[in-house]
C-alpha cells in the first residue's frame, strides 16, 4: 500500500463524525475529532459513544459483520453492489389511537431495536417491562443508552483487525483465530418466550437427543410441581425471583433451556448493564456483553482499547499496555523509563502535569512539582518550605506547627487572626 492510499484510508475513519457535539462536556468540547488511535475526542478526551454520532449504518455494518459465519445469518443481509452483510435490526412501530376534542389523532412510537418475534404483544410486553429509561425508542433517552452500549459492549476493534492500530500480521492471524474461537463458543443472542414455551423448547430438544425416554431433569423439575404452584414454578436465573407464566422471560440457547430471565436482568455479570439487542457471551456459567467477555480472555490496552495478542507488553498501575502505547495521556510522549503521574487513571508526563494539573501554592503562587512535599488543606496547597508555608500576617514558619486555616490563608495565632481580618 503506497503512503497516498494508507493516507487517504487513514483520513476516511477519522473524518467519520468530525465535528458531532459532545453529550457529556456540551459546549466545552470543540466538536469530535479522533484521536490517531486512542479511539477518543483530540479535544474533550471522552470516547466516540459520549458524542452525537449518527452512526446506526456503521453499527448494522458491525454487527452484521460479528453474526457473519455464524448461526445467526438470518439476521443479517449482504449489499447487492458491496457485499457487506448488514444487520437487519427489528424495528417495532406502534400506533395508538388518542381520543381528542373533535376526532381522534394517531400516536406513533418507534422502537429502534425489537426482539425478532412474531408476536407484536410480546414483543410490546418485553418492552415495557424495561426501565423506562433503556427502552430505545426513537429520540429518546433509552435510544441514546440503547447507541451507547452497542459502542461500549462491541467495539469493532474487538472483531475486526482493520480496526485496529497497525497489527503484524501475526497479530491479524491470533485476532481471527480468537474471533473464530469465540463465534463459535461462546457468541448468542437471547431469544424472547413465554416460560411455558421455553419449557416445551426444552422437553423437544431433550426427546430428540435421548429418544422418548423423557425430559431434562430441571424441566422433569417444573412439571413435578403441584397445580397451585405452576404461577412459581420459573425463577429468575439472575435475581432468583419468581416469574409469572403469562410474561415474556429471554433464555439463551448456550445457556441451556432450563434457564430463564426477566427482560431486564439479561445483563452483563461484569458491567450489569442491559446485553444490548440481547447480544451475549456464554462462558463459565455466566452472561457477558462482547467487551467484557473479550477482557476474561485477553489483555486490553489501557492506551488504544484494544485486545493486546503481542507477547510483548506492559503492566503500570494494575493496567496493560502495548509497549508504543503507554504514552502520555496529554501530549503522547512515550513514557518508558519517564517519571509520570496518574491523573484520573491515566498517566501524564512530568512537564504536562505541571503545565496542565499541577496544585498551585497559596504561598509563591507557582505549581507545586509532582516530587516535591507540599501542605495540602481543603483544596488550598503550600510548598512544605519555609518560604511557602507561613502565616499570612506575620510570616512565621508554621511547618510543623499548629495553624488556623481561613479559606486560602492560614494564621499562627488568634490574635494574628483578629489582626488580619480586621
Amino acid at each position: 500500500m503506497d503512503l497516498e492510499t494508507k493516507v487517504k484510508k487513514m483520513g476516511l475513519g477519522h473524518e467519520q463524525g468530525f465535528g458531532a457535539p459532545c453529550l457529556k462536556c456540551k459546549d466545552k468540547c470543540e466538536g469530535f475529532e479522533l484521536h490517531f488511535w486512542r479511539k477518543i475526542c483530540r479535544n474533550c478526551k471522552c470516547g466516540q459513544e459520549e458524542h452525537d454520532i449518527l452512526t446506526s449504518n456503521e453499527e448494522d455494518r458491525k454487527v452484521g459483520k460479528l453474526f457473519e459465519d455464524t448461526k445467526y445469518t438470518t439476521l443479517i443481509a449482504k449489499l447487492k453492489n458491496d457485499g457487506i452483510p448488514m444487520y437487519k435490526r427489528n424495528v417495532m412501530i406502534l400506533t395508538n389511537p388518542v381520543p381528542a376534542k373533535k376526532n381522534i389523532s394517531i400516536n406513533t412510537v418507534t422502537y429502534e431495536w425489537a426482539p425478532p418475534v412474531q408476536n407484536q404483544t410480546l414483543a410490546r410486553q418485553y418492552m415495557q417491562m424495561l426501565p423506562k429509561e433503556k427502552q430505545p425508542v426513537a429520540g429518546s433517552e433509552g435510544a441514546q443508552y440503547r447507541k451507547k452500549q452497542l459502542a461500549k459492549q462491541l467495539p469493532a476493534h474487538d472483531q475486526d483487525p482493520s480496526k485496529c492500530h497497525e497489527l503484524s500480521p501475526s497479530e491479524v492471524k491470533q485476532m481471527e483465530q480468537f474471533v473464530k474461537k469465540y463465534k463459535n463458543e461462546a457468541l448468542g443472542v437471547g431469544d424472547v418466550k413465554l416460560p411455558g414455551e421455553v419449557e416445551t423448547s426444552a422437553a423437544g430438544k431433550s426427546k430428540v437427543k435421548n429418544g422418548d425416554r423423557g425430559t431434562s431433569a430441571a424441566v422433569g423439575a417444573m412439571e413435578d410441581k403441584p397445580p397451585d404452584q405452576k404461577s412459581s414454578q420459573y425463577s429468575c436465573y439472575c435475581c432468583k425471583q419468581n416469574m409469572k407464566e403469562g410474561d415474556p422471560a429471554v433464555y439463551a440457547e448456550r445457556a441451556g433451556y432450563d434457564k430463564l430471565w426477566h427482560p431486564a436482568c439479561f445483563v452483563c455479570c461484569t458491567c450489569s448493564e442491559l446485553l444490548v439487542d440481547m447480544i451475549y457471551f456464554w462462558k463459565n456459567g455466566n452472561l457477558y456483553c462482547g467487551r467484557h467477555y473479550c477482557d476474561s480472555e485477553k489483555p486490553r490496552c489501557a492506551g488504544c482499547d484494544e485486545l493486546i495478542f503481542s507477547n510483548e507488553y506492559t503492566q503500570a498501575e494494575g493496567q496493560n499496555w502495548h509497549l508504543k502505547h503507554f504514552c502520555c495521556f496529554d501530549c503522547d510522549c512515550v513514557l518508558a523509563g519517564e517519571i509520570y503521574v496518574m491523573v484520573k487513571d491515566n498517566p501524564v508526563c512530568k512537564p504536562c502535569y505541571v503545565k496542565n494539573h499541577a496544585a498551585t501554592c497559596q504561598g509563591c503562587h507557582n505549581a507545586i512539582d509532582p516530587e516535591v512535599q507540599r501542605v495540602a488543606y481543603n483544596n488550598f496547597n503550600w510548598h512544605a518550605t519555609q518560604e511557602c508555608f507561613l502565616c499570612s500576617c506575620c510570616s512565621k514558619c508554621l511547618i510543623g506547627q499548629k495553624f488556623m486555616p481561613v479559606e486560602g490563608m492560614v494564621f499562627c495565632s488568634v490574635e494574628c487572626k483578629k489582626k488580619m481580618m480586621s
